[in-house]
This record gives C-alpha cells, sequence and structure tokens, in this order.
C-alpha cells in the first residue's frame, strides 16, 4: 500500500509537470516541513499577484532532495544543504538559495507548562536518554523557582529523514562529545530512545498528547498550538529566548559563495543557539526532461520574488529575514540559471 501511495504521488507531480509545460501556470515542489506555513502563505500571494500557483508537497527535507535528483518537481527544499557526495550523484549541477532563518525551539508539555531552561550538556543528555525524570537534580538546579513533576521524560523526535534533525543533530554534535561519538548527526540519526512522529506538525501534535513529553520543533508550530518554549544556554553562557532578534544575531556570520552554511552553536553572545538557514534547490541548466524556455523563466522569477518581496511576510510567521548579504548571495546564484548554456536572468 505504501509504494502504490508513492506511486501515486509521483504519477501526481508528474502530471502537474506536464500541467506546467502545456501553460506555464504551475510549478511543483517538495521538501522540508520547516518553513512550510511561510511557503504557504508565499505562494497564495504569489498566485495572487502573478496568476502562477506553486503547489509545494511539505513531505520533509530528504524527500525534496529525492524528489529533486528524480527530477520529478521544479525545485526542493531543505533545511540541510546537499553533501557534496549528495549532488555528485545528481544528473545535473544543483544550487542553493536560502530563503529564511528559523529557530528549532525545545518544546515539552508539563503541568502548567512553566518556562524553563535548558543547558546544553542537559539537553543532550536527555534527547540520549540519560537523564529520565523531570525532577532530575540537574534540570531542578537550572530551574530552581519551577515546580517539576516526578513525571517520565517521553522523547519525541522526526521519523523521517528531515532537515530539522539535521540541525538539531548537529547542535548536539557540537555541545556533546559523547552525543557526537555515538550518534553524530544527520538528516536520519539512529536515536538512543524516545517516539517518532512525521514532520514538524507530526512532533508538534504528539508532545501535545503525551504529558511529560520533551521535542523540538519549528518555533512557528510551537506558537501557534501555544506550546512552551525553553530558553537554551549558548556559548556565552547566556539564556536565549527564541525571537526574531535572537535568530538573526545568529545568522550574522560570513556566508560561502553558495550558502551551505551550519549556523548552529552560534559565537553571537545574543544568539539563539539552535537557529538554522532553511534553502530552496534546483538545477542551474533548466533544460532536460522537456522542459520548455518559459517553465524555467517562471521558476528563475519565483526564486527572485522570494528572496525580495516575499522577504516582508516572514517575520508575521516569526521567520527572520534575510540578510542583505544573504540576498546578495542569493542574487547571483539565481542570475546563474541557464537553458541551453545561457542565462535566462541577464
Amino acid at each position: 500500500m505504501k509504494k502504490l501511495m508513492v506511486c501515486f504521488l509521483a504519477l501526481g507531480l508528474c502530471l502537474g509537470m506536464v500541467h506546467v509545460a502545456r501553460g506555464g501556470q504551475t510549478l511543483i515542489g517538495a521538501g522540508a516541513t520547516f518553513p512550510y506555513p511561510l511557503y504557504d502563505k508565499w505562494f497564495s500571494i504569489y498566485h495572487h499577484q502573478t496568476g502562477i500557483k506553486v503547489n509545494y508537497q511539505a513531505i520533509g527535507s530528504g524527500g525534496g532532495i529525492r524528489q529533486l535528483l528524480n527530477q520529478i518537481v521544479d525545485f526542493g527544499g531543505t533545511d540541510a544543504y546537499m553533501s557534496d557526495a549528495e549532488m555528485a550523484k545528481a544528473p545535473g549541477e544543483i544550487l542553493h538559495i536560502p530563503t529564511c532563518i528559523g529557530a528549532i525551539v525545545v518544546t515539552y508539555n508539563l503541568p502548567s507548562n512553566p518556562v524553563l531552561r535548558f543547558s546544553p550538556d542537559v539537553l543532550a543528555d536527555i534527547f540520549m536518554g540519560k537523564i529520565k525524570r523531570w525532577n532530575n537534580p540537574r534540570i531542578v538546579k537550572l530551574n530552581p523557582k519551577v515546580s517539576l513533576p516526578n513525571l517520565p521524560i517521553v522523547v519525541v523526535h522526526r521519523s523521517e529523514g528531515s532537515g530539522t534533525n539535521f540541525n538539531f543533530t548537529n547542535y548536539l554534535s557540537k555541545v556533546s562529545p559523547e552525543w557526537r561519538k555515538q550518534i553524530g548527526y544527520g538528516k536520519v540519526v539512529n536515536w538512543p530512545t524516545g517516539l517518532g512522529a512525521k514532520g514538524n506538525p507530526g512532533v508538534a501534535g504528539l508532545i501535545r498528547q503525551i504529558p511529560g513529553s520533551i521535542g523540538y520543533v519549528e518555533l512557528i508550530y510551537a506558537e501557534e498550538n501555544k506550546m512552551p518554549v525553553a530558553l537554551i544556554q549558548n556559548k556565552s553562557g547566556n539564556f536565549i529566548k527564541p525571537s526574531l532578534k535572537s535568530v538573526s544575531a545568529a545568522a550574522n556570520v560570513k556566508l560561502p559563495d553558495d550558502t551551505r552554511i551550519i549556523i548552529t552553536n552560534t559565537d553571537a553572545p545574543d544568539g539563539y543557539p539552535i537557529s538554522s538557514f532553511t534553502w530552496i534547490i534546483f538545477y542551474k541548466e533548466q533544460h532536460y526532461n522537456g522542459r520548455s524556455y518559459t517553465r524555467a523563466k517562471t521558476l528563475a522569477k519565483l526564486l527572485w520574488w522570494m528572496i525580495h518581496q516575499g522577504q516582508k511576510y516572514n517575520a508575521e510567521l516569526l521567520y527572520a529575514p534575510l540578510p542583505k548579504s544573504a540576498v546578495r548571495k542569493a542574487e547571483a546564484i539565481i542570475k546563474s540559471i541557464t537553458y541551453d548554456g545561457k542565462r535566462i536572468i541577464p
């Protein structure tokens, strides 16, 4: 049954792409759930402004990468930039542009849901299953004014390959030598404890159902579900609340030309330590699988809109807008897109 559903999804995406080739009115994307609330708003506004429809399937970063490698979609969405090894498997050169910066927050389900503080070592040991109850002395020491219950801790994590996994486990690998040695980081890891749920919505939903649970989601999912958000101690020793200001501070770094960078465990004294860029990925040479020039140009125009006009909608959904340096890098990347070797945007 699962294989049949995958086939139907692929068939639906392919039929959508045929529609693009004929009418030039629909683009197909798939991938990260992390930025989905923003993309959903963007694509609705873009359709209203231009008449161009964008059908984005929030199936996780790993799924978005696979769909792009198989050339099923016009673009993918990922919170974990593709590795050199992944890109080497592609039938053509793949480019990345960042679209926004978000916070991966630690949320939980406790009586009265107090605001908690976590140090990096305590957080890592909770997700390793070493700290098993909420009234553990190490948690109590960090939160002396909170009455913590004698409840078992139930860890909730992503069940599928995701960029949120990649960035969260990358952070834990940086702050915990034991985590780095035993588990490491990636879109998929061998979790030592806990329950899995699909996507940010799935993790948020499971945490809300299970008393004593703890997990990680993008900030907007916690806000929408009225879930508590922990303050995380950063490299400078400050306990930081995830916010547009603290996420922007974490992203104040020098970007490489290809924009592939990890910003977890920031050096910024006021930066939130589990922040991340998210990217749209696509082929540099757009003439493949019978794609028309019109369709390729439609994609380039959409990408240009996302890094410019689209940015004004970021803050209201708790995603930090791109810094000017990131916009300039993204502009150069979009201008490098070609059709039959010729640039689409001069």
